[in-house]
């Protein structure tokens, strides 16, 4: 039984999922909307939202942290520099999740993951 037990697999080894979740934190860090699957949206909201926060405090362990986690140093510079100063009065919540509707595929439900204005 998998009572408590937080997170989502997503049919993925570890490795694979961490990688799968820095991939798409670096692509919603640079392109500012994707477009996933509502699982792996609710998955990356929240690393998304801390690394943003990781820019704001702007210090050099925050810029360290970071960029163990983002995968290209100009985006790392972006977030430091043009995303904090843009959410630097809002205390969170810096993502927004809109439906799509099903994936004609798979019938997956398919999200739009956007950085709110």
């Amino acid at each position: 039984m998998r009572h408590k037990v937080a997170g989502r697999k997503l049919g993925r080894s570890s490795a694979h999922r961490r990688a799968l979740y820095r991939n798409l934190v670096t692509d919603l860090l640079n392109y500012e909307k994707i477009t996933t699957t509502e699982a792996k949206a609710k998955e990356v909201r929240g690393l998304a939202e801390r690394m943003i926060t990781l820019g704001k405090t702007g210090g050099l362990h925050s810029r360290r942290q970071a960029l163990t986690f983002i995968l290209d140093k100009k985006i790392a510079e972006k977030v430091f520099a043009e995303l904090a100063a843009r959410y630097a009065e809002r205390p969170g919540g810096y993502t927004r999740i809109v439906k799509l509707g099903p994936r004609p595929g798979d019938g997956a439900a398919m999200v739009q993951l956007e950085l709110v204005e």
